[in-house]
């Protein structure tokens, strides 16, 4: 019988993305967000100062406050961004990514540099399939 373990990491080492239990399936689970990838990138810029929830919410357009609490939540359970609160009134709660969280950020930059020297490319092909579907 195969633990979970085991299938988890598949053959050679490598995660196999079809399984549940898959570290990478796990992490793209977690992180696979632009709101949390943002997130990520908008408190890295401040590393090594924390930033403050309005400020943050400044860095990301767009984001609603209830998306924010919600990806800061998760993001300070999973580990990747501490949380402190000053008892002042009304209290100041103050953000910054943990050591585990600015390694996520230099893997998430190698992604950002794949779409910067891609996203042109990907572009062209949606174009081309968009033209070929209205020609149908």
């Amino acid at each position: 019988m195969t633990t979970p373990e085991a299938r988890a990491t598949g053959r050679g080492g490598r995660g196999d993305l079809f399984d549940p239990q898959c570290p990478t399936r796990r992490l793209l689970d977690r992180i696979g967000t632009k709101w949390t990838s943002m997130a990520v990138k908008a408190l890295a810029d401040a590393a090594p100062d924390e930033v403050r929830f309005a400020e943050l919410r400044r860095r990301m357009p767009g984001v609603s406050q209830k998306m924010l609490s919600v990806t800061l939540r998760n993001l300070t359970r999973d580990g990747l961004v501490s949380r402190r609160v000053e008892p002042t009134v009304p209290p100041q709660v103050f953000y910054g990514l943990t050591g585990l969280g600015l390694s996520l950020e230099a893997a998430l930059a190698v992604l950002r540099t794949w779409a910067e020297e891609h996203m042109a490319e990907i572009d062209r092909a949606n174009e081309v399939s968009a033209q070929e579907a209205g020609e149908g």
